[in-house]
């Protein structure tokens, strides 16, 4: 299993290089994603996708919101808890 840290650089770079379009963007672990608006609506499922196809975990369309997780650190998180 990856570390937390690990987790945290990989769906920083994929956010970037797949959702934002800006590879060279670095997303802080703890910087707002959702509440900031650097994720759109739309740009959730795009997110789900990808963690879903990256570590086979399942997240479903009602946590796609920023109660659920709104940062890669509390990304990471759910990843790791539902055993990636």
């Amino acid at each position: 299993m990856k570390s937390k840290e690990e987790l945290i650089s990989e769906l920083g770079q994929k956010i970037s290089a797949e959702i934002l379009k800006q590879p060279e963007v670095e997303i802080g672990a703890d910087e707002a994603l959702i509440s900031s608006g650097l994720i759109d609506s739309f740009s959730l499922v795009d997110l789900a996708l990808i963690v879903e196809h990256l570590y086979g975990v399942r997240i479903e369309d009602y946590e796609l919101n920023a109660e659920t997780f709104d940062t890669l650190d509390q990304l990471a998180g759910m990843v790791i808890e539902r055993g990636a």
